[in-house]
């Protein structure tokens, strides 16, 4: 029997610090979970620990209302009894009073992002939903094993393995599909990252996040999106060059000189027969260096000094995850007329179409 089992009135959950609630937090919400950011920031952290300090868990019949962790504080987090914490969630639901964790004004915030778009979506919370939107009663609760995560004793391996069972009870498929891939990248080894290329040479590229987004890019991104896939150059920042196709680039007309600015990448499509080839131009991102617009410009002249026409290339920047860092902080200099991609959602494009090429919204095919 699990301890919000008993009755509320004799026993309520034992309580985590804060700061542990969010270490937490960041464990169970990896890279890949959708709007990560809404639930492992410390607001989210204060949300947790009130709902478990008002023993609002699922099958206790009691939920919180947002503004109850707004009047949250140090003072009363202290005050950890099961009597003060009894006489609080009854005081606390008055109108008027505020604590020291949040403003008045982050209750919205708590209830759309922390909770309704957040821990609600992934399963972590539940929310009433016959209470009236006027209604002064509470709407939510966090999920039995979800709250069995925060449980003081449980650490090391055993959290590990209540974190991983939660996660697959819990996440959607694709959600979990999207948690295993980037787990895998974040694997490294000494001996670094082989990609094979589509021609089926190989070449092995020192570990990191940027060679497991090339070695995506070349075994993932490339026999999706392509339908004669080639890979013409990849460069490596500590040699300049690690790969480059020789008789193809011969064939095509192709000079690289490496004292040039160059992209991370040139793919080739070579199409059906009578189809002239299309040329990708692919930036890794693990942390900066998206194609914008100038970069596009400069990286059109690479075709066009040989004769290709504009329309015969195409642009892609690639990134581990839609949450990841690297995108959110990028995402405002993409180019327009360039596609965004991700190792953790392969068989999806972001596109940023141009005024010229969509005149209606039907043109996008959706």
């Amino acid at each position: 029997m699990k301890f919000w089992r008993v009755p509320i009135v004799m026993d309520l959950p034992p309580l985590l610090p804060r700061a542990e609630i969010r270490r937490r937090l960041e464990r169970i919400f990896p890279e890949g979970i959708d709007n990560r950011n809404y639930v492992i920031r410390e607001i989210a952290a204060s949300t947790v620990f009130v709902m478990l300090y008002l023993g609002a868990v699922e099958g206790a019949g009691y939920y919180i209302r947002p503004d109850q962790v707004v009047r949250m504080s140090d003072e009363q987090a202290a005050r950890t009894n099961d009597d003060e914490r009894l006489r609080w969630r009854n005081s606390s639901v008055s109108k008027g009073g505020s604590g020291g964790w949040c403003a008045k004004n982050t209750r919205e915030p708590i209830r759309d992002e922390t909770l309704r778009y957040g821990l609600v979506q992934l399963g972590a919370a539940v929310e009433l939903t016959d209470v009236p939107t006027t209604s002064s009663k509470g709407r939510y609760a966090l999920s039995e094993p979800f709250a069995d995560l925060f449980r003081p004793g449980l650490a090391g391996e055993d959290l590990d393995e209540a974190i991983s069972k939660w996660q697959r009870a819990a996440l959607s498929a694709s959600a979990q599909a999207r948690l295993r891939l980037l787990q895998n990248a974040a694997v490294e080894t000494r001996q670094g990252v082989l990609v094979r290329f589509p021609n089926g040479e190989t070449r092995r590229l020192p570990p990191g996040p940027s060679s497991e987004i090339t070695r995506a890019v070349a075994e993932e991104f490339a026999p999706r999106f392509l339908s004669h896939p080639g890979v013409l150059w990849v460069s490596e920042s500590r040699t300049k060059e690690t790969f480059r196709d020789a008789q193809l680039l011969r064939d095509l007309g192709i000079v690289i000189a490496v004292d040039r600015v160059l992209p991370d990448m040139i793919l080739v499509d070579l199409g059906e027969a009578g189809e002239g080839p299309l040329f990708i131009f692919v930036e890794v991102v693990a942390t900066d260096g998206p194609i914008t617009t100038d970069r596009r410009k400069q990286l059109l002249t690479l075709i066009t000094s040989a004769g290709y026409a504009e329309e015969q290339a195409a642009f892609v920047t690639a990134y581990l995850d839609r949450d990841h860092q690297a995108f959110r902080k990028t995402i405002s200099s993409l180019a327009w007329g360039s596609c965004a991609w991700f190792l953790s959602e392969p068989d999806n494009l972001i596109t940023m179409h141009s005024a010229d090429r969509v005149e209606r919204m039907r043109d996008l095919r959706f």
